[in-house]
């Protein structure tokens, strides 16, 4: 944020500023015992999962292998369980991958209705429903034309979606054009959830972070499996959309597609970057405690004694990074990798590993790279993939 002119456009986009120490070892408390044998609807059952890695493999031995280039500014890629790969190019744009190859055509072309201020506006969002090969329902989040968020359904048929197609499920009002996180996944239960950013500005000036009455700084958590629109579920803590609080931009959160536990990357303001966690099975309502705090570090005013915060498991200060960029998870080929949930930063390129080391989790700075990351994805087999503001695709390969 500081020197490179080209930087400061692409940083307010995710967000803001934010960093931690590596190898920083952060108590967590134990998830609830999940089968070795789940794994997340529309993806593949990996049916004889290795046990995941107590120590790091020595990240020498591996490099981030180029896919596909030349594409524009990318903020998501996604797998629908039939080999393809699909990447989002912020303008408004769902290209598709198979085999290697990039397709021509697009897949969806909505950049007539999308606003993209080179900031942190644009198509940032996409999510396949479980049942897509039988549906072709898919979900994605967007900043339209006035600078709002919107959650919309749309149909696709083989290698081609409708724009006309579209069903908005949530339209929602932003005071500010940044923070609008953007990040769309399905979990283990069948709900989508969505992450959403404060509304903007700096130090969440409308107090939306704690404020459980609205919708911004949340995880929130839909139920789309019952005809068009959406209901809420029965289990919801606070009976609307919100799941879970406390957030300032969530810019890609994840969940593990062997265990369903929830990662959340939430760029930080001044000093904290952060990566948040919900066990499989958690009953939500989690208040990740901004902006009382920035990361586990004490930010606004004081909050009440009777306040109950989820921490992060692991964070950096701005010492290491500006901007981070939640990951995935490692359930692919390479077994020692298994369990390891990767995570980088915008502004260094650095990429770090997490791996729970029994009652605490181990935290550590795995590749310097040159990349402006922008986010990661995971294919149907686990492999994870890097993405990058130049439009650049890698895979994480041995030497």
């Amino acid at each position: 944020m500081k020197h490179i002119l080209t930087l400061l456009v692409f940083i307010l986009v995710f967000s803001g500023c934010s960093a931690p120490p590596p190898s920083t070892l952060v108590p967590a408390s134990v998830a609830p015992a999940v089968s070795s044998q789940t794994a997340l609807p529309g993806t593949s059952t990996l049916t004889a999962p290795t046990p995941n890695t107590t120590t790091f493999p020595d990240p020498s031995a591996y490099t981030w292998q180029v896919l596909v280039s030349h594409l524009q500014r990318l903020t998501d890629l996604k797998a629908d369980g039939s080999g393809r790969l699909f990447v989002i190019e912020k303008n408004g744009r769902i290209r598709i991958i198979q085999n290697g190859q990039l397709s021509p055509n697009p897949f969806l072309d909505i950049t007539d209705r999308i606003k993209d201020s080179g900031n942190e506006q644009g198509l940032l969002g996409l999510a396949f429903h479980p049942s897509f090969s039988q549906n072709g329902y898919f979900y994605v989040n967007y900043t339209g034309q006035g600078g709002d968020t919107f959650i919309s359904r749309f149909q696709a048929s083989g290698d081609k979606a409708d724009p006309n197609t579209e069903l908005n499920l949530l339209h929602i009002k932003q005071p500010f054009p940044n923070h609008n996180g953007g990040s769309l996944a399905f979990g283990p239960d069948g709900y989508l959830y969505a992450g959403l950013g404060d509304g903007g500005s700096a130090n969440d000036p409308l107090g939306n972070g704690q404020n459980t009455k609205t919708l911004l700084g949340k995880i929130l958590r839909l139920d789309v499996n019952h005809g068009d629109s959406y209901t809420i579920p029965a289990d919801n803590p606070f009976g609307s959309e919100v799941w879970a609080y406390g957030l300032r931009n969530p810019w890609r959160i994840s969940f593990d597609k062997l265990t369903g536990d929830l990662y959340i990357g939430d760029v930080g303001q001044d000093t904290w970057e952060e990566i948040d966690f919900l066990p499989a099975g958690s009953p939500g309502g989690n208040n990740f405690g901004w902006n009382y705090f920035e990361g586990s570090h004490p930010f606004a005013s004081k909050p009440s004694v009777t306040d109950h915060f989820t921490y992060p498991i692991a964070q950096y200060n701005h010492d290491k990074g500006c901007s981070i960029i939640g990951g995935y998870v490692y359930r692919g080929s390479m077994t020692e990798w298994n369990g390891t949930y990767l995570y980088g930063d915008y502004c260094t390129g650095k990429v770090w590993g997490v791996i729970r080391s029994g009652e605490k989790w181990q935290n550590k700075l795995l590749f310097q790279t040159n990349f402006q990351i922008t986010s990661f994805g995971q294919d149907a087999n686990g492999e994870i993939y890097l993405l990058t503001d130049d439009g650049e695709i890698y895979q994480l390969v041995r030497k």
